[in-house]
């Protein structure tokens, strides 16, 4: 009887275990851009509106022209409404075509709210035109968009 156990064969060398291991680690070290496409904003529209047609006008996005970095891009919408009862803003909807998920932002509005504007800031994943589309207490969308160039992008996946 053998003093030691049967080992069994080497299924991978030490050298192609190495090499193995080094090139999944510069695989998940590599930052990859992850980005919506065009169908996944038009999609993210279809579920938050349905099949209701999108009209150009009455939304004012301003976002500033060059934004050094996408980790904190500043933004407003305004929306030309009367805040009534009968004539009000319901939500603003932001839609990003180059972040990881198309629809950025969305705000509840009434009649209450005194003014049918939002400002606050967003990352955008690189240089792109953002879309605001607004829903009316009479169930219109309106939108309007904006373009900003973003010299250092935020939305990549490390």
């Amino acid at each position: 009887m053998p003093d030691h156990p049967a080992q069994p064969p080497m299924m991978f060398s030490r050298r192609s275990l190495i090499r193995l291991g080094t090139g999944s680690v510069l695989i998940a070290a590599t930052p990859l851009p992850v980005f919506a496409t065009p169908n996944d904003v038009k999609a993210a529209q279809q579920e938050l509106f349905g099949s209701r047609v999108i009209r150009e006008g009455r939304v004012t996005l301003k976002l500033p022209a060059i934004a050094e970095n996408g980790y904190s891009v500043p933004f407003s919408v305004e929306v030309d409404s009367p805040m009534t009862e009968d004539d009000h803003v319901r939500q603003i909807a932001i839609f990003s075509p180059r972040n990881p998920i198309a629809n950025v932002a969305r705000f509840q509005l009434g009649p209450r709210a005194g003014r049918s504007a939002v400002t606050t800031r967003v990352r955008l994943g690189g240089t792109q035109a953002v879309q605001a589309v607004a829903e009316m207490s009479d169930g219109s969308l309106w939108s309007g968009s904006a373009r900003t160039v973003v010299t250092l992008a935020a939305c990549v996946v490390l």
